[in-house]
């Protein structure tokens, strides 16, 4: 049992025990042609008891915005509009119409314009939510059931174009190929079966050398560069790897070439970065923060922020004897400290007077002697006043405002990590 929902109207049979929807996406690319389709649609929805679900989109608009071609464009704004309907009407499947020439189309231009596996091995039959139950027949088989059952279409005057990539291979790629080789879609239809179940034996492959690399720590992953050195198909592991973090060939072959580099070089991808640290490589996120200074009033108990939450209260100097004094804890002498405090991402420049030290020393250097990777440091936060940093939050107070002989009353500082 499942639910349906039924885009190529041309296919519209509804198996027993199916609930199914039709769905039209209406891209106005064609002028009155778009409009003839739509009534089509309706038409043919509603001879076999259904009523069209029809959805217009500023396609144009679309790619225009965001400097992608329009086959592109209409393709994200149906499959986003397609999962919609599905979450609205409580369905399970997008059916599509795609056949065996279509699917063979796509192997060749995959192939022209570069691809892994997954390109090679075409569409599939069934992927997520996705269902292409037609990938069997040719075009023409098709056409041929349609006229022989008097079953009706229409023709989207764009697949005569050849301004399409898909229309060129369609029109004059594959034509050629076929003059010389006469039975190439079926030898390209057979080799898509035979990648598919590459894939499947690649994947497992892939998934158990991903195993004995990865180490995952938090939101980061480790990678150590010696293995990592040992693998084989080096260039294609490190792909897998990076992908699933949105990085392209080209930005993993870059990050290829940072296990040869000096420690603290990285490559930023549009979500993630790797970051090569001493002996391993490290994927983390990009770090966003919503507000880069908070404010820390007197009287304030608890500050959130970014990095966590600040803690705050104030004890009698007897009382503070049995305290927790670790590094997420900053115990301050009272006197010295004036509100308000500004609580803020350390910055380039920044120096304090470390605990037990009484020369100055900038935040960088800091880092460098207490090993913090580039992403630890862009994690590290400080409290300042009046333009003296007080705490570098979770490693070291500054020495001017710790306790002494003379403190009466202490301000103690808890963080919480986010």
């Amino acid at each position: 049992m499942g639910d349906w929902i039924l885009w190529s109207f041309w296919i519209c049979v509804a198996g027993g025990g199916y609930a199914i929807e039709v769905a039209h996406c209406n891209f106005w690319l064609r002028g009155e042609e778009s409009w003839r389709d739509e009534k089509f649609v309706r038409r043919l929805a509603s001879s076999y008891g259904r009523n069209a679900i029809v959805e217009h989109f500023d396609t144009e608009g679309y790619a225009g915005n965001r400097r992608i071609s329009i086959q592109v464009a209409a393709r994200e704004l149906r499959y986003a509009w397609f999962s919609q309907v599905l979450a609205n009407k409580g369905l399970r499947y997008i059916v599509t119409g795609h056949h065996r020439d279509d699917n063979i189309e796509t192997l060749l231009m995959n192939f022209f314009r570069g691809t892994g596996v997954a390109g090679m091995r075409g569409m599939l039959p069934r992927h997520q939510e996705i269902v292409r139950p037609l990938l069997f027949a040719t075009r023409e088989a098709i056409r041929d059931y349609a006229v022989e059952r008097k079953l009706r279409w229409v023709e989207d005057s764009s697949n005569a174009s050849d301004n399409y990539t898909r229309n060129y291979f369609r029109h004059q790629v594959i034509p050629v190929i076929e003059q010389a080789y006469p039975g190439v879609l079926e030898n390209l239809n057979a080799s898509l079966g035979r990648f598919r179940e590459i894939e499947v034996l690649y994947r497992q492959a892939v998934e158990t050398r991903k195993k004995k690399l990865l180490e995952f720590k938090g939101n980061e992953v480790h990678i150590p560069v010696l293995k990592l050195l040992e693998s084989e198909a080096l260039g294609t592991l490190l792909y897998e790897i990076l992908m699933p973090y949105g990085f392209s060939p080209q930005q993993a072959e870059a990050c290829r070439e940072l296990l040869d580099s000096a420690s603290g070089r990285y490559v930023a991808g549009s979500t993630h970065r790797v970051l090569k640290n001493r002996n391993w490589l490290i994927i983390s996120p990009l770090e966003t923060r919503a507000a880069t200074n908070v404010l820390v009033e007197d009287g304030d108990t608890r500050v959130a922020f970014a990095g966590g939450v600040l803690q705050m209260q104030r004890l009698a100097v007897e009382k503070a004897g049995g305290l927790d004094q670790g590094p997420r804890v900053a115990l301050l002498d009272a006197s010295a400290v004036r509100f308000p405090l500004l609580l803020r991402p350390w910055k380039t420049g920044d120096y304090f007077y470390p605990l037990g030290m009484r020369k100055k020393k900038k935040l960088a250097r800091f880092f460098i002697d207490n090993k913090l990777s580039v992403v630890q440091k862009e994690k590290v936060w400080v409290v300042e006043m009046d333009k003296k940093i007080v705490w570098v939050v979770g490693m070291r107070i500054d020495d001017r405002f710790r306790l002494g002989a003379g403190t009466k009353e202490v301000l103690r500082i808890g963080w919480e990590p986010a």
